[in-house]
């Protein structure tokens, strides 16, 4: 139902219009990935590839859904900002890397299947982000203030 209530406020939008800066690679991307009632191929394309594994350079399509979750996360911030990413798509043998490494990494992250993003969004605290993420009550919200981000996600509704 949270994912409905998201959908229909979406739909309203004749663009969906976002901006990402990669902390790890240096790049920059501003899209318009929806217009007129349509993803866009191309752009999606262009997504896809500023969240790839940039350990692997390997790119994997990004769930759209997500993408229409920051949307609302940047509208409740009021924020032009580029979402800064540390961690969007990650090969299985990135994620076995950093799951070996780290305990907040689980085996089986939503990162693998290109359904979450790890984000932190300049002039705006990560105590805002996460209520904006949670407020949207449509996936997954991790809370990370001593590594300095907020994990998004659009698998069930939780929060940690």
């Amino acid at each position: 139902m949270p994912a409905v209530a998201i959908a229909h406020t979406t739909v309203q939008l004749r663009r969906r219009s976002l901006k990402f800066y990669s902390l790890h690679t240096g790049e920059s991307l501003s899209t318009t990935y929806w217009q007129d009632g349509h993803y866009v191929p191309g752009e999606l394309d262009r997504v896809n590839y500023i969240l790839r594994d940039f350990r692997a350079n390997e790119v994997k399509p990004i769930d759209p859904t997500l993408l229409d979750l920051l949307v609302h996360i940047q509208h409740r911030l009021s924020t032009a900002e580029p979402f800064q990413v540390i961690s969007g798509y990650r090969s299985p043998l990135t994620n076995a890397m950093l799951h070996a490494s780290s305990e907040g990494v689980a085996v089986h992250s939503l990162h693998l299947e290109g359904k979450a993003i790890d984000i932190t969004v300049p002039g705006r605290s990560l105590a805002q982000l996460r209520g904006a993420a949670l407020a949207q009550q449509a996936g997954g919200v991790g809370y990370y203030p001593r590594t300095g981000f907020v994990h998004v996600d659009t698998g069930r509704v939780r929060f940690w």
